[in-house]
């Protein structure tokens, strides 16, 4: 018979976000860009249109 009784119970706290996990994943991002930049400037060539 104790089907439809609500039992409240206390939510769960949010997580905090890992301060290293973010730095990893922007030096990441910063590395992956410049490595872009450099093929890109590479292959395509970087010279200025006359």
């Amino acid at each position: 018979m104790d089907d439809n009784v609500i039992k409240f119970q206390r939510p769960k706290p949010p997580r905090k976000p890992n301060p290293a996990l973010r730095k990893l994943l922007v030096v990441l991002t910063i590395l992956i860009l410049l490595g872009a930049a450099w093929g890109y400037f590479t292959f395509f060539g970087g010279q200025p249109a006359p």
